[in-house]
């Protein structure tokens, strides 16, 4: 990727993390909000254009090369260290998990209980975990990448296995807009990974839906979380009444089991 393309884009981001949309930014500049997106678009900026928005952004050349520098390539996960320090505050797990949902500062106040000064020293406990890097105002950039994910054996995982599965699958699953799926067959090992692909991109697009509808008011959305797994795995009653390691029963290939949220 180009310099050019780098800097448009954390000019975008910096415009996303001070909540300046480009119908703002136009009035700001003097300027029709559809010359700002076309002037991002096409990346065709000067100089003093960029010294411009840095002004709207309070923002100087410094600050715009320390946030280049930083859109480097972030940290894919975290040390088990720094996860445990996570897990061992349940309100610190929270302000990191909505942190990457990208919540703001307002959000989370608004949702849960913390008072200010509490989410304030969250905020700057996972600034120096490398989780973001708090900014002024209570505005905060991730340090993780976008597909990031959390250690498949480390201490939030384990978390969730014991706190957070047993809870969610508690649920009938028969609200509006819920569901819940068991789906158990045989397949190639070669398609095994096609189908991780595709359950890989389901999940970005559940992540990328969630940030698109942050716009939405509240009352035009609820909270949804999406668990996906795949393994080569079978039930162990099932498991004991194998006669051998040979393949399984047709009947049993291939089965859909679908639950409602009361378990019928």
């Amino acid at each position: 990727m180009s310099s050019s393309v780098d800097l448009i884009t954390v000019l975008k981001q910096e415009l996303k993390l001070a909540g300046i949309t480009y119908a703002q930014l136009a009035v700001a500049l003097g300027l029709a909000e559809s010359s700002v997106k076309r002037m991002f678009a096409l990346g065709d900026m000067p100089l003093t254009r960029i010294d411009e928005i840095c002004r709207v952004l309070k923002l100087d050349f410094a600050d715009l090369a320390r946030a280049l520098t930083a859109a480097q390539p972030q940290r894919l996960e975290l040390t088990p260290e720094q996860e445990s320090a996570l897990v061992a505050d349940p309100k610190l797990l929270l302000a990191a998990i909505s942190c990457l949902s990208q919540w703001t500062f307002e959000q989370i106040v608004a949702s849960y209980q913390y008072t200010e000064a509490e989410l304030v020293a969250c905020l700057a406990q996972l600034d120096r975990l490398g989780v973001i890097e708090l900014r002024p105002l209570n505005r905060y950039r991730l340090r993780v990448d976008k597909l990031f994910r959390w250690r498949p054996d480390g201490p939030v995982m384990d978390y969730f296995r014991t706190q957070v599965v047993p809870d969610y699958y508690a649920g009938g699953f028969d609200g509006e807009g819920e569901q819940l799926m068991l789906v158990h067959g045989e397949i190639g090992h070669s398609l095994a990974a096609l189908f991780n692909e595709r359950l890989t991109r389901l999940g970005q697009d559940f992540a990328q839906q969630h940030l698109a509808d942050q716009k939405l008011p509240d009352d035009q959305k609820r909270p949804y979380t999406l668990i996906i797994g795949m393994r080569s795995w079978l039930f162990g009653p099932f498991r004991a009444l194998q006669r051998s390691a040979g393949p399984l029963p047709a009947g049993i290939s291939s089965r859909l089991i679908k639950h409602d949220r009361r378990g019928r």
